[in-house]
């Protein structure tokens, strides 16, 4: 049974939810763990516009407090809207309701924990309650015996119990963690609760999580949420279709269109030295076309402009007298263009282990050569800026 549990919303479990990014995926594990602080995904939806619709009715249940059964409406709605087919859970009125209570209290109990992990966590909170204490909720109809063997159990915030064990910890856990004193400490402790029961973190093999954790709810709601979000996705290997790709990387752009242009992020590392990062670009959305060109698969790649390149692009490209003119901040804004709609494409020299790609793109009758570096891996793959020149007069 499924309560209205969830209908007194506060801002920063709406905020948690509204800082995902929306990744379409196959299977309900296509991402694990703390990945999840960053993105929204539905096993199985992975059309850009379903995806966002479902999304959209999430948000609606987190900030406006909507019941299951609203949710199960919308959901009914958005699946003949789109002509979504082959879900779990399809077929069957019994299956369709377990499927949009996983769904809807999944997303409403962890959006939940992450606020109230922001919460918890609040400086001024800390000063007075530097504690935290487990409790496992009363009223369910069939306890977990190794949730209740937690139930009490008092810590430092810093003990590695709380970065797997911060609630919920399984499918349909209503488990929960409050700030605790001084005082609740010290009863901890003479009530012999200062320390988890022998064998909390063991790992159950079947799950790969501490025993009495579902697969993939072994880590701390919200601890992840302030990670930047270019560097989740770099360290992810993401091997999605280009329409998907295409889709991931506009939704992706959502939450960093604040941040730096790539005119801008020029301009501030030409500026200042001391300047490191690398900015985000986008994902290689044509991967077949340059497999096709060059028989080089840089499907899911990100595409990154690091500070010290356009650096080296100032010192060593600049105006030679004859037909070539320095690269600007401003040039910057056509690497993106320049990629996904290329005049020629060509592979370059290997250096260092690493090949390079160089692409051609004729703008307003100046050439465009783009030189890359190719990062292979299974994490941090990327396709790397490394130099540019520009040709004038044709």
């Amino acid at each position: 049974m499924v309560t209205n549990a969830f209908a007194s919303p506060f801002a920063e479990q709406g905020e948690f939810f509204r800082k995902k990014i929306n990744l379409p995926s196959e299977r309900w594990d296509d991402i694990q763990k703390s990945a999840h602080d960053r993105a929204f995904i539905v096993a199985g939806a992975n059309k850009a516009d379903l995806l966002n619709d479902l999304r959209l009715s999430i948000d609606q249940c987190i900030a406006e407090g909507k019941s299951l059964g609203w949710y199960q409406k919308q959901f009914d709605s958005i699946v003949k809207k789109h002509g979504w087919t082959g879900w779990t859970g399809e077929g069957s009125k019994a299956g369709q309701d377990w499927r949009t209570t996983i769904t809807y209290q999944t997303n409403m109990s962890v959006s939940y924990a992450a606020g109230r992990w922001k919460q918890l966590h609040d400086p001024d909170l800390v000063k007075i309650r530097p504690y935290l204490t487990y409790h496992h909720a009363d009223g369910v109809r069939r306890p977990r015996p190794l949730h209740l063997s937690w139930n009490g159990f008092t810590a430092p915030r810093d003990h590695p119990f709380w970065s797997t064990h911060a609630c919920p910890n399984g499918w349909g856990c209503h488990c929960f963690i409050s700030a605790a004193s001084e005082e609740d400490y010290s009863a901890a402790r003479a009530a012999g609760k200062h320390e988890p029961p022998d064998g909390w973190d063991k790992i159950d093999p079947k799950t790969g999580e501490p025993v009495g954790i579902d697969k993939g709810f072994g880590y701390a709601p919200g601890a992840n949420r302030d990670k930047p979000l270019r560097k989740f996705v770099s360290e992810k290997l993401i091997t999605y279709p280009p329409a998907i790709s295409r889709a991931l990387t506009k939704d992706i752009n959502r939450y960093v269109e604040t941040a730096y242009s790539p005119a801008e992020f020029a301009a501030k590392a030409l500026a200042d030295k001391s300047v490191k990062d690398q900015l985000w670009l986008g994902f290689v959305e044509n991967s077949p076309e340059i497999l096709n060109a060059v028989d080089i698969n840089l499907m899911g790649y990100p595409v990154l402009l690091p500070a010290n390149a356009v650096r080296h692009i100032d010192a060593a490209h600049r105006h030679d007298g004859a037909g070539q003119r320095a690269v600007l901040a401003a040039d910057y804004m056509k690497v993106m263009p320049s990629l996904l709609d290329y005049d020629n494409v060509r592979m370059g020299d290997t250096v260092n282990g690493m090949q390079r790609l160089i692409l051609s793109k004729k703008i307003e009758q100046e050439m465009f050569r783009w030189v890359f570096e190719i990062r292979p891996g299974k994490k941090n793959r990327t396709l790397m800026l490394i130099s540019a020149v520009i040709k004038t007069g044709g």
